[in-house]
């Protein structure tokens, strides 16, 4: 078990360097952030002085050696726009991110388990087409477009609910309900594929000659078994609770890390941009290492293989 933890962290270890490399080199090569910040009537020896101060100036490789060298100490640069720390420009918006993200994912499970649930057990009826028609249309219907009917109607139509903003509990539930529907048919889809694997084994069939009760039969024998693809595909989405809002923020402008992405990108705030997609990265990273810890504490036959390693 030791070593996979170690070859698991080794290859988290990779994956983030990869990860800041590919987004440092993208950054640097798609235009000059002070083409962006300043007006085109400014200086030019304004704009390179700017750029000497913020050693944009130096050879490519150079720059990049010393980020390494800066992320290794904790340092994760300054923003350009207001002089601060780019990690605190960041965690001061991780809250709300978190905050619409987990709430998103608790809808997504209260409503996607259940859902396939139902559609396994009774399969090839019109509550599997009604449930997985639901699904389908649930994770097909884009974040941006769902979002823009939910306020036309609760906003603009009913006046009901505010149409952006994070002052109240009022404010949250319009992105929740556009970012957990998505995610709950993407489960719902998965628990039906699992349930239905799970059912058409002989220990559940002898379950069902035993006369077992329908929830026995469900949280004793069905779902323990059908668990790691759910695990799975729920492991990638509490991965994605971080960086999966981008468009739901920008819809609703909520304050979370989603919207500040897409500002700084606008803005060339290369510090920012960098410190945010390191962080999504780490997040992702953290829980697929979570999922499969997860795998061998679910299924002892996975125990065996990797003790047997």
């Amino acid at each position: 078990m030791l070593a996979f933890i170690l070859r698991k962290t080794l290859r988290a270890l990779l994956t983030m360097f990869l990860v800041v490399t590919f987004t440092f080199l993208i950054l640097r090569i798609s235009g000059d952030p002070t083409e962006v910040m300043f007006p085109d009537d400014v200086p030019q020896e304004v704009k390179d002085a700017y750029r000497t101060a913020w050693g944009l100036d130096r050879p490519l490789p150079e720059q990049f050696a010393k980020y390494l060298i800066s992320v290794g100490h904790g340092d994760l640069g300054y923003s350009f726009r207001d002089s601060r720390p780019a990690l605190d420009v960041v965690t001061e918006r991780i809250p709300a991110t978190l905050r619409l993200g987990l709430c998103s994912f608790a809808l997504s499970i209260c409503l996607g388990i259940p859902l396939g649930l139902c559609a396994a057990f009774r399969r090839n009826t019109f509550l599997d087409r009604l449930a997985t028609s639901v699904s389908v249309m649930g994770y097909s219907m884009p974040n941006f477009f769902l979002g823009i009917l939910l306020i036309l109607l609760f906003s603009l139509k009913l006046r009901l609910l505010p149409s952006s903003g994070s002052a109240t509990p009022e404010h949250l539930i319009m992105p929740v309900i556009t970012l957990g529907t998505a995610t709950a048919g993407i489960v719902a889809r998965f628990t039906r594929t699992a349930v239905l694997d799970v059912l058409g084994q002989p220990f559940v069939m002898a379950a069902k000659a035993k006369g077992l009760s329908v929830s026995r039969l469900i949280f004793g024998h069905v779902l323990p078994n059908a668990a790691i693809p759910v695990i799975t595909i729920l492991g990638l989405q509490l991965g994605s609770v971080i960086g999966g809002a981008l468009v739901t923020e920008t819809v609703f402008a909520w304050p979370g890390i989603g919207r500040l992405l897409v500002q700084s990108v606008n803005y060339r705030d290369l510090a920012v941009v960098q410190t945010i997609v390191l962080i999504i990265a780490a997040s992702m990273i953290i829980c697929n290492l979570l999922v499969d810890m997860a795998y061998g504490w679910l299924d002892p036959r996975i125990r065996s293989e990797r003790a047997g390693n």
